[in-house]
């Protein structure tokens, strides 16, 4: 083979060497880049999802700790109702012993000591005449007319120690949700950590493809989920 022959040869294949090494360094350059940006949206949002979890938590606190301020007056209220309702049944109690030994004047004392609410049952109940009527209602109590608004306002608490009791589980399930995004956004951080230690084109194509995927489902998350 002629001497110039073979120098052509060698200048085509030193060419053809230096535009593959061209074309590998473009790649790389622009595989960096785009692990730059992704590595950029996976840092803001890890501290978006940590920043949430964080809020989320101080809501589901202080939400827990609105349900138990309300146990409290529930209970003080529960409480006020029974001491009030034992005034009045000894009360009746004395205005039954009167009458059926026929103290009147007694007896019209006792009747001017019930709560007004009570009263209000206690006399249509007297109507009844539960002294001879043995189907009249047992005690005013029983008459449609009782109502206790103490026993309301305990009722009432109960409901909105519940209703605080169940936002701030729900709170807390946020937060926690949130606490699993940024374990997916470690993965990614992983992901991209071994790509760059891959030489081959394919393998580091692939983790990249996979921290992609999983970087488009945490932000799906992210946006979907309630934030403060």
């Amino acid at each position: 083979m002629p001497e110039g022959a073979n120098v052509e040869i060698a200048k085509h294949l030193n060419e053809h060497g230096a535009h593959s090494e061209g074309d590998r360094d473009r790649f790389g350059r622009i595989l960096e880049i785009f692990e730059a940006i992704l590595l950029a949206c996976v840092a803001i949002a890890t501290a978006w999802s940590g920043y949430q979890s964080a809020k989320w938590d101080g809501r589901s606190a202080e939400q827990y700790a609105q349900a138990s301020k309300l146990r409290v007056e529930q209970d003080l209220a529960a409480t006020q109702a029974g001491q009030q309702l034992l005034f009045n049944t000894n009360a009746l109690n004395a205005w039954v012993t009167a009458i059926t030994t026929g103290d009147d004047q007694a007896a019209a004392v006792f009747a001017k000591r019930f709560t007004p609410n009570y009263a209000v049952a206690f006399d249509a109940w007297v109507e009844t005449d539960p002294l001879n009527e043995a189907d009249a209602p047992a005690g005013p109590i029983f008459m449609p007319e009782y109502h206790s608004p103490l026993d309301d306002k305990a009722a009432d608490l109960d409901e909105q120690a519940t209703h605080a009791l169940e936002q701030g589980a729900s709170s807390r399930d946020t937060g926690e949700e949130y606490v699993r995004v940024t374990v997916f956004l470690a993965m990614v951080l992983f992901l991209i950590a071994m790509s760059q230690r891959f030489k081959i084109r394919n393998v580091r194509l692939g983790l990249i493809g996979l921290a992609v995927v999983f970087t488009g489902f945490a932000l799906t998350l992210i946006l979907t989920f309630p934030h403060l």
